[in-house]
């Protein structure tokens, strides 16, 4: 299939409206979008009430808005962190005379603390008065939802048929692979109800979000939402080629997977790239393994590792780190069978092949390493199964950043 990515993030989209503002480290955004909805949330055992909330909001399978501040988490705050949640959908829904049940509600920050509700009013008036469909509105947003993130992360596709996908996400630090890992807020035009929009979402998050580790950290407050417009004109679209759904009209259910995931993986990728303290994106990718699900389990522990992460930061061809994590992650594997390449943009070496060691080029390697983007390929040797996973280097200003958090 043929989808090109786009300009515009979620305001690519017909039916998105959006802006955000930041002041210091506190950010309001506002997403207004009339559709069918699914979502994802944290398998934290703590869960933030904003979470709580959007939950139960998405049970009628519909949402009209979303409104996230950034700079605290109305995590672990009890009773009166779910009625500052409820404060925050009544303030979105006030203005258009929208139904408080269908607007989502997402925070990030720090944990433990209430909402300064004042804030978020007094931010509010510029929020609503800058709405707009335009690329700005989404950059916006995606600017005002950030913490430790160093820059807006966006992405947007269109299918063959004219369909539209994009999203916007944040996520820097308290990153691991245990839903979606960060915020990320979906759309599409394409038409369809929510129990195929959640089946899709799961599908992948699972292949995206959920394969990017920074530190081991699963949030508080991790959610990724979807929401269908409805509102694309598939005869403009080369619908020809295309099936019809009773519950998708033209847009091909295959096709529009595709979309999501490319969409996801993109957000998932720039999460990765922007971790805390983050020098390098590390891909892992793990092929020849007894399951899928073991492919994945070797994917993540060579991204997790702090010791494989930290010798990437320091140019360090400590390549036998790769293979201890792939020994402890789980997955089947015989020693006999492994082969492991580093490989960059331009350059690769492979250092071991089915078990047997075929280059000790530590000046490569140390180069590879030193890439902006370091790509770990591990086979197994032991079937057909496969994953991709991403992380980052583990330098000392992830310490820093996370030592000076609150202060």
């Amino acid at each position: 299939m043929q989808l090109k990515f786009i300009d515009g993030g979620i305001c690519a989209v017909k039916g998105v409206s959006a802006w955000g503002v930041k002041q210091d480290k506190y950010g309001l955004a506002l997403i207004r979008a009339e559709g069918s909805a699914a979502g994802v949330f944290t398998r934290n055992r703590v869960i933030a009430a904003p979470l709580i909330l959007t939950r139960e909001h998405l049970e009628g399978g519909r949402l009209s808005a979303v409104i996230a501040n950034s700079g605290n988490a109305n995590a672990f705050t009890g009773p009166e962190g779910i009625e500052d949640a409820r404060d925050m959908a009544k303030l979105a829904a006030r203005g258009p005379g929208l139904d408080e049940r269908t607007v989502a509600v997402a925070s990030t920050g720090i944990i433990g603390h209430r909402l300064d509700l004042d804030i978020i009013r007094s931010q509010m008036g510029e929020v609503t008065a800058g709405l707009t469909d335009s690329a700005k509105g989404s950059t916006a947003a995606a600017s005002a939802i950030m913490t430790t993130d160093t820059f807006a992360k966006e992405a947007a596709v269109e299918l063959p048929d004219g369909t539209r996908i994009g999203g916007i996400a944040k996520g820097s630090g308290m990153i691991a692979p245990n839903m979606g890992t960060m915020l990320a807020f979906l759309y599409t035009d394409a038409a369809m109800d929510a129990g195929e929009l959640g089946k899709h979402l799961k599908r992948t998050v699972d292949k995206s979000f959920n394969m990017v580790v920074v530190d081991g950290d699963t949030s508080t407050n991790d959610m990724a939402l979807v929401t269908a417009t409805g509102q694309m004109d598939h005869a403009v679209g080369h619908t020809k080629s295309h099936k019809v759904s009773h519950t998708m009209g033209h847009t091909d259910p295959e096709e529009f997977g595709q979309g999501l995931e490319a969409v996801c993986t993109a957000l998932a990728r720039m999460i990765a790239r922007d971790g805390e303290g983050a020098t390098r994106l590390i891909e892992a990718r793990v092929t020849g393994a007894a399951s899928e699900s073991d492919a994945v389990l070797a994917a993540k522990a060579v991204i997790t590792s702090p010791l494989v992460k930290s010798a990437i930061f320091g140019r360090d061809p400590n390549w036998g780190r790769v293979v201890a994590a792939v020994g402890y992650s789980g997955a089947e594997m015989e020693q006999d069978r492994i082969s492991l390449t580093f490989a960059s943009d331009h350059s690769s070496v492979m250092l071991v092949e089915k078990g047997r060691i075929i280059s000790t080029s530590e000046d490569k390697l140390k180069e590879i390493m030193g890439s902006d983007e370091v790509i770990i390929s591990v086979d197994l040797g032991m079937g057909s199964g496969c994953a991709t996973a991403w992380g980052c280097d583990l330098s000392y200003d992830y310490v820093r950043i996370n030592a000076e958090y609150t202060t």
